[in-house]
């Protein structure tokens, strides 16, 4: 795989055996010791990934939170230095072209962080529609990304740093923290459904932070962990991935992430009277969970049936590892989304039956 590019963990997974495979045009393990210990661990100790191939922009200059507010559906003005915000940017369709996370660092100062495949994508949408004074820069390839999650997170970062980080609150970041000697953005943010840390800290050194981390933990239980178990995890969680859940052709209240959509505040974000009338006249569609009832895993893309008459798709679906069932979400027509509903999914040709639960399937105690 040539043309694909690499984080500064690839040595560390050449080392270990990892399954590597293409994605977001990245090389990067699917799993390391194996996807089922790896989502366990997280869920009972800690787990550490490597994410630096996500994608992070630079936005500053006079008038940026103006120009965040009309490109992106939550309320940037809320947004004081040290806070994270979770949002979405839409087309004019209301369609999404990503959803991410927005760092206030200071006034007019801002780090988006984006989703790798829609790097490239995102930077030209932003650079098409900024003001000329605002100072647009992509920084993906100089950070490096390591995120920490599980029980036991906080107490194994906190051994390779003096910085207090009990005080850094949910959705906070601090600026400047040395771990390991290694001056880092460290966010209280993540991707699984547990407490943990995203680690923003230069390319270089994200090995260093990585072994210094693996070793604090080690008495923990603390394990690397690949793309396998951060999907399981982020699933259970019911927290969206980009091209399944959410899409061009998917709004972010179909895909439940409403809360992160301010349609009250003043700013014509893009795609705001698209999501003002999806709102005003109810939804057609949405994402819902299912269980099966038959023996059968509900994978991506397959079709959901009530009595022959297609109602919706999987968008993602697989046994939970951490309740053993076999789980899906699945965008589905409205008159079929109330709890208790029971359809079929065609698995190879074979209808099986399934009934709609709550979400999330798993909620941190």
């Amino acid at each position: 795989m040539p043309d694909l590019k690499t984080t500064p963990l690839y040595e560390f997974y050449k080392s270990h055996d990892a399954k590597l495979i293409d994605f977001g045009g990245y090389l990067l393990p699917v799993q390391i010791s194996g996807i089922k210990a790896e989502h366990q661990a997280v869920r009972t100790a800690a787990g550490i990934f490597d994410v630096s191939h996500m994608g992070e922009f630079l936005v500053k200059g006079k008038g940026t939170e103006q120009f965040l507010q009309q490109m992106v559906t939550n309320d940037v003005s809320k947004a004081q230095p040290g806070d994270a915000i979770y949002t979405a940017m839409c087309y004019e369709t209301g369609g999404t072209v990503d959803d991410l996370l927005i760092y206030c660092l200071e006034k007019d100062v801002y780090q988006l962080v984006v989703n790798a495949a829609n790097i490239e994508k995102d930077f030209k949408w932003l650079n098409e529609h900024k003001p000329a004074e605002i100072e647009l820069t992509d920084r993906s390839e100089s950070i490096g990304l390591l995120a920490v999650q599980g029980p036991k997170a906080l107490s194994i970062v906190q051994k390779i740093t003096d910085y207090p980080l009990q005080s850094i609150e949910h959705f906070k970041f601090a600026d400047q923290v040395r771990l390991q000697g290694v001056p880092s953005l460290v966010s209280r943010t993540g991707y699984t459904g547990e407490d943990g840390f995203e680690i923003y800290c230069p390319w270089a050194q994200a090995p260093v932070l990585w072994n210094a981390l693996l070793d604090a933990g080690e008495m923990d239980g603390l394990i690397p962990c690949g793309l396998g178990a951060r999907d399981t995890l982020r699933f259970e969680a019911r927290l969206p991935l980009y091209g399944q859940e959410l899409s061009s052709t998917i709004t972010p209240l179909e895909a439940g992430v409403g809360f992160a959509v301010k349609l009250n505040k003043a700013a014509d974000f893009i795609g705001k009277t698209v999501l003002i009338n999806q709102k005003q006249d109810g939804l057609k569609r949405k994402i819902v969970g299912i269980e099966m009832i038959d023996r059968a895993i509900p994978r991506t893309h397959y079709g959901v049936y009530v009595n022959d008459k297609k109602v919706g798709e999987v968008t993602t679906g697989t046994q939970s590892p951490t309740l053993g069932k076999n789980l899906g979400l699945v965008l589905i027509d409205i008159e079929y989304s109330k709890i208790g509903t029971q359809v079929e999914v065609d698995i190879r040709g074979k209808r099986k039956k399934a009934t709609v639960i709550k979400t999330p399937f798993y909620k941190r105690a």
